[in-house]
């Protein structure tokens, strides 16, 4: 399977320079598939080493969910969510949501938990009162505050809407193995429950039950979506970077970096891929912002943000790069009509299909912008779908790893993120965290105080050698003048 080529053509970057890498890149293959690595790595070997029970499982309860339920919220935040939705925006029509229920073959996904907007939750809310809803709750721990609170208002609308035993059967968790305050309410209420494998990372973790059940309600093949993450997964296990595409983009990434071009900008132009974008910044954000280093991962909608961002992007400052997905074969298409008037001056493209259209404004902007010192990678995908888009993910998510431990970081861990969670739940009172800002206080103080004895000890030390200092010479001087007047 050759779906999906890399084209580093408008990079500016040599074989030979690519080559240097290569028994960086051989030793860190072997790093990841250790056996014995402690790292999180079982999304590297998923694609043929999943649960082929919770497999099916998941598929029968889309089926379930499917026949009653009209929509299908997941409550979820980063990982938990931006996969599935990918996924899904990928791969139904645009304007799935708009449909009647009668012209809907699937239920409509809703995705909520995944901000802190009263707003947004209470529209969700407002939106359900006359749907027949089933809910997936996906959270490791059961306590990230934004699916935790938004998953109390959406188990209280369906146990207000269908009783307490109903509503158990519309509920689905998807948690730990065996630990975790989700895992403990999915056992003492009995809820279909799934699996987050304990060695996959949220970020990683698209294919796993995470991802596969919102994706299948969604009426999307998930036995060929692994099936392109298998092919994937065939194909990049080289540990020669002249042939693994996957670290040959992981290396790119690194030589731009080490030459000050810190952003990238992964550019789409198709508005289907716009949530692709949203998981890959997390990706690739968590993988590798950490430790004062790292390429800051932005994305950009084209055409659209030609006529915004176009600008900044052909003349500002030349410390970002793009890469660009291209959609070689489009689904729908539209040919351009003759008009008699030809006020808008458009009769030059009868004939011609939109998708053309898109093509030449792509392949014009990558002119521009190499020209203007962007460096451009183009990755091309010959159509969307499931099989292609597994095969994305892996790609991406094998890069990644790569990409990190060419950098020097870890890229499956991200402590920053525990910093802002430390300071909201001090602001909002939580226990434990209120003490912890007393004890802090109390240190603090304490040392203020040490500080403070210290300095005035040694500024009482100084006053004191001054004053003997004075003495002395005093004492020195009398004795001289006594000596002058005996001689």
């Amino acid at each position: 399977m050759d779906n999906i080529k890399l084209d580093l053509k408008n990079t500016k970057i040599t074989e030979k320079m690519i080559e240097e890498y290569s028994s960086r890149v051989e030793e860190i293959h072997k790093q990841l598939h250790d056996l014995d690595s402690k790292d999180p790595i079982g999304w590297l070997e998923l694609p043929t080493k999943y649960d082929k029970k919770e497999f099916e499982r998941i598929k029968e309860c889309a089926k379930k969910i499917k026949a009653d339920s009209e929509v299908f919220v997941v409550v979820g935040i980063g990982g938990s969510y931006l996969g599935a939705r990918a996924v899904i925006e990928a791969l139904t029509s645009t304007f799935e949501g708009y449909l009647t229920k009668k012209e809907r073959k699937h239920p409509q996904i809703l995705f909520v938990g995944n901000n802190l907007s009263g707003t947004y939750i209470s529209d969700v809310i407002d939106y359900l009162q006359d749907k027949d809803f089933s809910v997936n709750v996906i959270s490791k721990s059961g306590t990230t505050t934004e699916p935790a609170i938004a998953f109390r208002f959406m188990r209280e609308l369906l146990e207000a809407k269908y009783g307490y035993k109903e509503a158990k059967k519309r509920i689905y968790v998807t948690t730990d193995k065996k630990n975790g305050a989700l895992r403990e309410l999915a056992k003492k209420e009995k809820y279909e429950s799934f699996v987050i494998p304990s060695n996959i990372g949220g970020r990683y973790s698209v294919l796993t039950p995470v991802g596969l059940l919102p994706i299948a309600v969604a009426g999307i093949n998930i036995d060929e979506l692994m099936k392109g993450a298998k092919a994937a997964q065939d194909k990049y296990n080289d540990s020669d970077v002249k042939y693994n595409e996957s670290y040959r983009y992981a290396v790119v990434r690194n030589i731009l970096y080490n030459n000050d071009k810190n952003i990238e900008l992964l550019v789409a132009y198709d508005p289907k891929l716009f949530y692709m974008i949203e998981w890959w910044k997390q990706l690739f954000g968590e993988s590798e912002g950490k430790d004062k280093k790292g390429i800051f991962p932005e994305g950009a909608k084209f055409t659209t943000d030609l006529h915004s961002m176009g600008q900044y992007i052909q003349d500002g400052r030349r410390n970002l790069f793009e890469t660009v997905i291209s959609i070689e074969q489009t689904g729908n298409d539209l040919k351009i009509n003759a008009d008699e008037d030809n006020l808008d001056g458009l009769n030059y493209l009868v004939g011609k299909k939109v998708d053309y259209v898109n093509k030449q404004a792509m392949l014009g902007t990558i002119d521009a912008h190499v020209a203007g010192g962007v460096a451009n990678i183009l990755i091309k995908i010959d159509k969307l779908n499931p099989t292609n888009l597994g095969h994305l993910i892996y790609f991406f998510e094998l890069a990644c790893a790569m990409s990190g431990k060419l950098l020097g970081v870890n890229p499956f861990n991200q402590p920053g993120v525990e910093m802002y969670k430390k300071n909201m739940f001090r602001l909002l009172g939580k226990p434990g965290y209120v003490e912890e800002e007393k004890v802090t206080e109390e240190k603090e103080i304490k040392k203020k105080r040490t500080t403070k004895t210290k300095k005035e000890t040694k500024e009482t030390k100084t006053k004191t050698s001054k004053t003997k200092k004075g003495e002395t010479e005093k004492e020195t001087k009398k004795t001289t003048r006594r000596k002058k007047k005996e001689e």
